[in-house]
């Protein structure tokens, strides 16, 4: 029993929580489940899984910050940033930046690691690049991102037999769907 993996699965429920009612809290538990995975990847041999740990955590300050302060393009610095649709202006870039890292994540885990999953582990990683930077932008649309992600990141933790990361991502897909809802709820 990896009981890192059972801890990061418990931080992770908190974070869904945290996420799902919008709380700027979410970005704590955004540095912390991640720096506890960066290990149980390692060990599964998820090594895109192992970077994107990395980039959550610079990602997590980064939300954190554009959370608390705002940002300067969409309305004033001195006030939290608030939900709001995607600019349909993003939809192509977004797209391709998500192409472009599969295909170069892909690559590099084909040719440079031993990995048995790289294709998989870069269209999981690729996405939850996209969604967090979505995620940390406050975009309602982000939901949509992640629940595609965690469909299929749940189905690569089951193939690994981490289970109870895989059933986290479940509930991360379940929760996702909750979260659009409620998110477009929420929008000014």
């Amino acid at each position: 029993m990896n009981y890192l993996e059972i801890l990061g699965t418990a931080v992770g429920v908190v974070y869904l929580w945290l996420e799902y009612r919008a709380s700027a809290w979410l970005w704590l538990a955004s540095i912390v489940m991640p720096a506890i995975y960066l290990v149980v990847y390692y060990q599964a041999g998820l090594y895109a899984d192992f970077g994107i740990s990395i980039y959550y955590i610079i990602a997590s300050i980064y939300g954190l910050i554009c959370w608390l302060r705002g940002s300067a393009d969409t309305q004033s610095e001195s006030s939290p940033l608030k939900i709001t649709h995607t600019p349909k202006s993003l939809l192509l870039p977004l797209t391709a930046v998500f192409g472009a890292l599969m295909i170069v994540i892909g690559v590099l885990l084909s040719r440079f690691t031993d990995s048995t999953v790289p294709w998989a582990d870069a269209f999981t990683t690729a996405l939850s690049i996209v969604a967090m930077w979505m995620l940390a932008r406050k975009y309602v649309e982000q939901w949509l991102v992640w629940i595609a992600a965690d469909v299929a990141c749940s189905m690569l933790y089951a193939y690994k037999d981490l289970w109870f990361t895989s059933a986290l991502y479940l509930a991360y897909a379940v929760i996702a769907v909750l979260g659009y809802r409620k998110w477009k709820q929420l929008l000014d």
